[in-house]
């Protein structure tokens, strides 16, 4: 799948929302420097992934994406217009705002506030870098919003194979937390830096299983990256005082509330939109997972030389990524 580079610049460009992958209208046009005001900087992009968010917002499924514009929220790239300090500097970013309410990273070059870029961790590459964006700052932003994840602490999370759960599980157990994954396969699929308990929901009723693991006293948090496949799971594990957080949510749909267990459990619930972060407190999040990314207790996406895709081809990317690729895919600009 890999394709060969191109010297010129591109970016993409969407003239208007699409009602569905096939008539989408992605054109790739040729792009040069943009100007900058005072507090800006031009990044020349390197690697920016697509998200499922990216390819959603194009045909119209984010009500607030404005058009028209450059999509793609997550990127790593070079300053090459700004203050002398940070000319050269390799740095990542990723936002809620680019890509859907101001041109995005799918493009070779990306103007933003100063303050909506951080240098890229020691140890990883700029298609890594590219990749690590929405995901990590989704699990970040969910644990800081349920008051941070604690050492000692019981962290269940639910739909640990996706990108989000993965990179949940990696923070949990970098911050010392008993972990566990509840997902439908047997091994984990990411990195972790300390011991996880799997649980495959295929072979056996998970909520069950975690309070055995807990002595019946249940998860301290439970991240829900699936939505209402897992509710019932994540209502019955949590213990007292415990937090659960949903992260994405299906238009039109309901679950039955046990109010009282609510109650009586002294139970909290967060919802995150991180396209309700803009760029600026995005990389604010990865900035503080750097420690992280450095001494290895946390890791990047792997991103195979097959999955780096040049920018004319940016069709096939963002209709293997509507599908359900399980990889991360990466766009060359």
């Amino acid at each position: 799948m890999a394709m060969s580079s191109e010297s010129s610049s591109y970016k993409l460009h969407v003239a208007a929302k699409a009602g569905g992958i096939d008539t989408l209208q992605l054109d790739c046009q040729n792009q040069i420097k943009p100007t900058i005001s005072n507090g800006e900087v031009v990044v020349q992009v390197m690697a920016a992934a697509v998200n499922p968010s990216d390819v959603k917002a194009t045909l119209g499924i984010m009500p607030h994406a404005v058009f028209p514009r450059t999509p793609g929220r997550d990127f790593a790239g070079i300053v090459v217009e700004g203050p002398d300090a940070l000319k050269g500097l390799q740095v990542w970013g990723s936002g809620g705002d680019i890509g859907i309410t101001r041109n995005g990273s799918h493009a070779r070059y990306l103007v933003l506030p100063i303050a909506a870029v951080k240098k890229v961790p020691k140890g990883i590459s700029m298609e890594e870098a590219g990749a690590v964006g929405v995901p990590f700052v989704t699990a970040c932003e969910g644990f800081s919003r349920a008051g941070g994840v604690k050492a000692g602490q019981t962290v269940v999370v639910l739909g640990a194979n996706g990108k989000v759960g993965q990179a949940a599980v990696q923070i949990a157990a970098r911050a010392g937390a008993k972990v566990i994954a509840v997902q439908r396969q047997d091994e984990l699929e990411g990195f972790a830096c300390a011991n996880v308990e799997v649980i495959n929901s295929t072979h056996m009723e998970p909520a069950t299983r975690i309070m055995d693991l807990t002595g019946g006293k249940g998860a301290n948090l439970v991240f829900n990256t699936v939505d209402k496949v897992y509710w019932e799971v994540g209502h019955a594990v949590m213990a007292k005082g415990a937090t659960q957080i949903f992260i994405i949510a299906t238009k039109g749909q309901t679950v039955a509330f046990d109010l009282f267990k609510f109650y009586r459990g002294m139970h909290n619930f967060v919802g995150i939109d991180t396209l309700a972060l803009d760029c600026v407190r995005s990389c604010e999040l990865l900035d503080e997972l750097r420690p992280g990314f450095e001494d290895g207790t946390l890791k990047p996406f792997p991103v195979a030389s097959a999955d780096m895709i040049d920018l004319p081809h940016a069709m096939q990317a963002y209709k293997e990524v509507l599908s359900g690729a399980k990889n991360r895919i990466v766009l060359k600009p």
